[in-house]
């Protein structure tokens, strides 16, 4: 099960990321590097890994609602005419419309 990664900073050594269940996360932790006192900082939880498939299928997703593709025509296969007959009998256009 995948867990997600937090991110620590060390007084001495910067900046890591240390991946840790929800459950068991901790406001400070000791740095991989040299030991010493690291606190988490506020970050949200980073739940997916950015290079997998699932994130670039939710990054896809999340683009196509800001910048939609755009169609220009019909659809391959599809016609443009209306799929009934239109009827010219003026007595029609007073029958109730779906």
């Amino acid at each position: 099960m995948p867990m997600p990664l937090y991110e620590f900073r060390c007084a001495e050594c910067g900046p890591f990321d240390l991946s840790v269940p929800m459950s068991e996360v901790s406001a400070s932790t000791r740095c991989p590097q040299c030991g010493g006192h690291a606190r988490r900082l506020l970050t949200p939880p980073r739940l997916g890994r950015g290079g997998s498939t699932a994130m670039r299928l939710h990054d896809a997703t999340a683009r196509t609602a800001s910048e939609p593709d755009v169609v220009s025509g019909a659809l391959p296969g599809t016609s443009r005419r209306p799929s009934r007959s239109v009827t010219t009998d003026p007595r029609h256009r007073s029958l109730p419309r779906p």
